[in-house]
């Protein structure tokens, strides 16, 4: 089961932010096809949020197709957005770690280590369309 939680410094509303870490679950293979999200009264419980907050996001997830809510039993994946690389992610993920460890022994602080990769991210991006 997914574990929300809310980044004030991150610039997106709280909705949106519920609809990014079910996205970003989904497309790591964390969430699959089946699942349950959590309540809306238990993200209320959790992230002390207005239960609209929940409710706008997941019918955000469901009119995208991505889940289904069962009125009385809860709200379900339908659809995940998992790539067939799925393999390369745990390489992946540990060669990050290294690159994030070199840059906080460099002196960089989570948001200076976020600006550096954004950055970069968008510049490679636009370097890759051009």
């Amino acid at each position: 089961m997914i574990d929300f939680y809310l980044d004030g410094r991150s610039g997106l509303s709280p909705y949106l932010q519920l609809v990014q870490q079910v996205r970003h679950a989904l497309r790591l293979g964390l969430l699959h096809e089946g699942d349950q999200l959590p309540t809306v009264k238990d993200v209320v419980a959790r992230l002390a949020i207005n239960p609209n907050t929940v409710l706008k996001a997941y019918r955000e997830l469901e009119h995208e197709g991505l889940v289904a809510a069962r009125p009385g039993i809860g709200t379900f994946v339908t659809k995940t957005l998992a790539g067939a690389s799925l393999a390369a992610h745990g390489p992946l993920r540990q060669e990050l770690r290294r690159w994030l460890d070199k840059a906080r022994r460099a002196g960089l602080d989570d948001e200076s280590v976020e600006a550096l990769f954004m950055t970069t991210f968008r510049a490679t991006s636009r370097e890759d369309t051009a």
